[in-house]
């Protein structure tokens, strides 16, 4: 006879659970950007899974419903960008909206120099995080701080960059790759290397082109939503993600129906082998169920479950 946690029967659920991949347009913030993926979807919940400056283009992964349960773990993966700057003008923000707050000859800087400034930063390295930056202090936001004129000290924190590469150089303009961890501004990236190199610089363009698991390759403007959309509810579907499409690099595990209604109910399980200790993908007979925890003792805990449709219902 089989268990349940509660009386029911499954019943679809039209509301959007998944991810979807933005090419989000210049000059648009990120919380807007959302803010029109969730209506164009129809979506109870949203949440985007790391901002994109206004000035700032490229992959805005989105997750939608269910998905936004996952969301975390994409805001702690490594990014990607391709990033234009140039060299002989540092400004208030770093990028070129803000007004030129110093001015630097750029003409003795040759491309030999600047390739060994950019080999410097590659690995781990400390970065001061810029005035112009949504990090809080004493409550407040820098970026509010930096408006009204005032700078105060900000701690270095560590970050790390895993690739970062030349792509063009025509002086004082140059672009580049970079890959590296949350928490790295690209703007100071810019503005350190330009010092390097003997010079001051800013970012002129920003493009981001990776996050976490996924790249620009499957990317989707606006213009193409809202396409789909107009062709029906199964072709603008047809671009989400399945929630766990977030999740590549957690181990799966296979559990059979009665071990996934006990992990519903809050119960453990013991006795499950597995390589190593820590968050797994979960998966029942019909699919993903969502994140558990294993331990060395081969215990394992819900983390965080889709939950059915009855359970949405209610």
């Amino acid at each position: 006879m089989n268990e349940t946690c509660a009386p029911g029967h499954a019943r679809p659920v039209a509301a959007p659970d998944g991810v979807v991949l933005l090419d989000k347009p210049v000059g648009l913030s990120s919380n807007t950007a959302l803010q029109r993926v969730k209506r164009l979807f129809g979506a109870r919940k949203a949440g985007h899974t790391g901002s994109l400056d206004p000035l700032a283009s490229g992959l805005l992964p989105i997750c939608l419903g269910q998905a936004t349960r996952f969301s975390g773990y994409l805001l702690e993966a490594a990014k990607g960008y391709e990033v234009r700057g140039q060299l002989g003008a540092r400004t208030a923000t770093g990028d070129a909206e803000g007004e030129a707050v110093e001015s630097c000859a750029w003409e003795h800087v040759g491309q030999d120099a600047f390739e060994r400034a950019l080999a410097a930063f590659r690995g781990p390295i400390h970065q001061v995080p810029p005035m112009y930056s949504a990090l809080k202090q004493g409550g407040e936001r820098l970026y509010r701080k930096a408006r009204r004129g005032e700078e105060v000290e900000r701690p270095a924190r560590q970050v790390e960059i895993y690739r970062l590469e030349l792509h063009d150089w025509q002086p004082p303009g140059f672009s580049f790759r970079v890959d590296c961890s949350k928490g790295t501004y690209v703007r100071t990236l810019v503005e350190d290397i330009a010092a390097a190199a003997g010079s001051c610089g800013h970012v002129t363009a920003l493009r981001r082109v990776r996050a976490g698991p996924f790249d620009a390759a499957g990317m989707r403007t606006f213009e193409e939503l809202d396409e789909l959309a107009a062709r029906g509810p199964a072709a603008l579907a047809a671009v989400v993600l399945a929630p766990d499409a977030a999740l590549p690099d957690l181990p799966a595990l296979a559990l059979p129906a009665g071990d996934v209604h006990r992990l519903r109910c809050g119960q453990e399980l013991e006795g499950v082998a597995g390589e190593r200790p820590g968050p797994v993908r979960a998966y029942g007979p019909e699919g993903f169920i969502g994140v558990a925890e294993r331990d060395a003792a081969g215990k394992v805990r819900a983390r965080r479950l889709l939950s059915t449709a009855d359970e949405q219902l209610r």
